[in-house]
């Protein structure tokens, strides 16, 4: 019998990971520095001088029923990551009711008030408040304080994404199922608030993600159809403002986006290229903590974007090089 539980124990144990890893392995268990599965879904990352923060839903199994979470992961070179801390355990934090939800954590830094950011979508459980919630820390890392919670443009908010441009200025991406599409909305100068709607796309998508690359912006997007995955989509524009044209697959549909859903595009400029790494999540629904990640560089340029077949591949945040063997 000792010996029985001392081999259960030897098995469940954390691994302690000693030897960084050089290559992201797409849709397999990803691993912190702690040896555990990393809790970071719906997420968002932002880059802070030569360090990468990933913050998402932490749906440990054995998290608090009534509380809802959000953890903050850092790396130096987007493969390991060390966990932070979970910057948000919160109960109800606005009367919503049992069974709140908190999802698509994202976080931004405004230079000039030095505060850190974080936009979340906030809901009942039947998701009929659809509003955003603001909440501050003096932190990357520390404990992020509610603030408020409101419906960005007065449009019902459900899905959201984040996108930093090249000049610095913030947007919040948001589907507004009502209006039948999603809008790219401008934050205030403090970051507290939506200050103007910048383009309304019209396609009922959700999941959204932006990036700008050589001269033009890059939208992708999910299809709506719950916890399923589905094949995403892509259109390209000239400005923000658009117009934006038919949306175009990102990868081949019957593979429903190799089982996963977008949550963001990461920009990663190096000394010799610039590459674009597709963010997304693979939902597991009725085990929420095992749900996993797809991350790919993507082909990209010239109004293309095509996300290839995953598989394991490497990066080099120096020169921004990404190698798929």
């Amino acid at each position: 019998m000792i010996q029985f539980l001392a081999a259960m124990w030897i098995a469940n144990a954390p691994i302690v990971v000693d030897r960084p890893s050089t290559v992201v392995h797409p849709g397999e268990l990803w691993l912190d520095n702690r040896g555990k599965h990393i809790q970071a879904h719906g997420g968002g990352i932002i880059k802070l001088w030569d360090t990468w923060y990933w913050f998402g839903e932490d749906r440990t199994q054995d998290n608090e029923r009534d509380k809802r979470y959000v953890a903050c992961y850092s790396s130096k070179d987007l493969v390991n990551w060390k966990f932070r801390s979970q910057v948000v355990k919160t109960t109800d934090p606005d009367g919503l009711g049992p069974g709140f939800v908190l999802e698509r954590p994202k976080v931004y830094f405004n230079a000039k008030t030095r505060k850190y950011v974080m936009y979340v979508h906030l809901d009942d459980r039947s998701y009929k408040v659809a509003n955003v919630g603001v909440f501050t820390s003096n932190r990357v890392d520390g404990n992020y304080v509610f603030q408020k919670r409101f419906r960005p443009l007065d449009k019902e908010s459900r899905d959201i994404g984040q996108f930093i441009d090249d000049d610095g200025s913030a947007y919040l991406i948001f589907e507004s199922r009502p209006t039948g599409g999603f809008y790219i909305a401008k934050l205030s100068d403090d970051f507290m608030s939506v200050e103007k709607e910048v383009s309304f796309v019209h396609a009922p998508l959700e999941g959204g993600g932006l990036v700008h690359y050589d001269g033009l912006y890059y939208l992708i997007g999910s299809r709506m159809s719950g916890w399923a995955p589905n094949p995403n989509l892509f259109a390209s524009a000239k400005s923000l403002e658009g117009p934006w044209p038919d949306f175009k697959d990102i990868a081949p549909p019957a593979t429903r986006t190799y089982g996963s859903q977008s949550t963001m595009m990461v920009k990663v400029v190096g000394s010799k290229k610039t590459s674009v790494i597709f963010m997304a999540d693979i939902w597991k629904p009725n085990t929420q903590w095992d749900s996993r990640y797809l991350w790919m560089p993507v082909e990209i340029g010239d109004g293309k974007l095509w996300v290839p077949e995953p598989k394991p591949w490497s990066i080099d945040v120096r020169t921004g090089e990404t190698r798929i063997p």
